[in-house]
């Protein structure tokens, strides 16, 4: 696979959403690993847990790529939502400081959301066929519905003014294929410590049980984490099962 910066990009006016189009794309012809999708608005965009991802049109940066990691087993397939993650955490916090990562995958300004993620991995028999990653990333838009308890941001309410979309995508696109190339060289440990360094670590947490405070104590590669709650006692929670409370 091609690493440099000029990997294809296609830029669409308007799309359901960037990894629909990308995915009906894989079912009609070869597409090129790398390539990526990103979109003026989405009408039917979505993120994780069933969510939309509302954006305003022209302000953001709506986009999915695709990857073909064949060599990635099955079981350990989130290192693709680590890499994706760390890609766009590494690139933001070139803009601001206090960029942290929420566990699995959303980004986060302090106590605010500025990147959701939607990773959707086709899966056959033991190896990834191929995975869309799908990104959002809040750049140049000012109003947010402030109901919303994710607390949304972009940089240019962070910083005050707006910034230039497209070369921020490139440099996204170009961090995720550079973490890419390291999962092919093995390197999965660095980037799972990595992902853990910039992780928010402590908080409030809430499953089924209830509110409860505890530490992140690892991730695994399977994407399971482990927490360790105030009493002491160790938790584990596949995708879906625990929610960070974000104060």
């Amino acid at each position: 696979m091609k690493t440099n910066h000029f990997l294809p990009i296609l830029h669409l006016d308007e799309t359901d959403s960037t990894n629909n189009y990308l995915s009906r794309l894989i079912a009609e012809k070869t597409v090129e690993e790398g390539t990526a999708v990103s979109a003026e608005i989405q009408t039917a965009g979505r993120g994780q847990r069933g969510n939309t991802w509302i954006a305003q049109r022209g302000k953001n940066l709506l986009f999915s790529m695709v990857l073909y990691p064949h060599f990635v087993p099955v079981a350990k397939q989130f290192v693709i939502s680590q890499c994706a993650a760390l890609a766009v955490s590494d690139i933001l916090a070139e803009y601001t400081p206090d960029i942290k990562i929420k566990w699995p995958n959303d980004i986060y300004w302090r106590n605010q959301k500025i990147c959701g993620m939607l990773i959707e991995n086709n899966l056959q028999t033991d190896s990834i066929n191929h995975s869309i990653i799908g990104i959002g990333i809040n750049v140049n838009q000012a109003d947010f519905d402030e109901s919303v308890a994710t607390r949304p941001t972009s940089l240019f309410r962070i910083l005050g003014k707006e910034q230039n979309r497209t070369e921020i995508l490139r440099k996204v696109v170009s961090r995720l294929l550079q973490y890419y190339e390291d999962v092919r060289m093995g390197k999965d440990t660095d980037i799972a410590e990595k992902y853990k360094r910039d992780l928010f670590t402590t908080g409030i947490f809430k499953d089924t049980t209830g509110v409860f405070e505890a530490v992140i104590k690892d991730v695994a590669p399977t994407g399971i984490l482990t927490l360790t709650d105030n009493e002491g006692n160790d938790r584990q929670y596949a995708f879906k099962e625990v929610e960070y409370v974000i104060q």
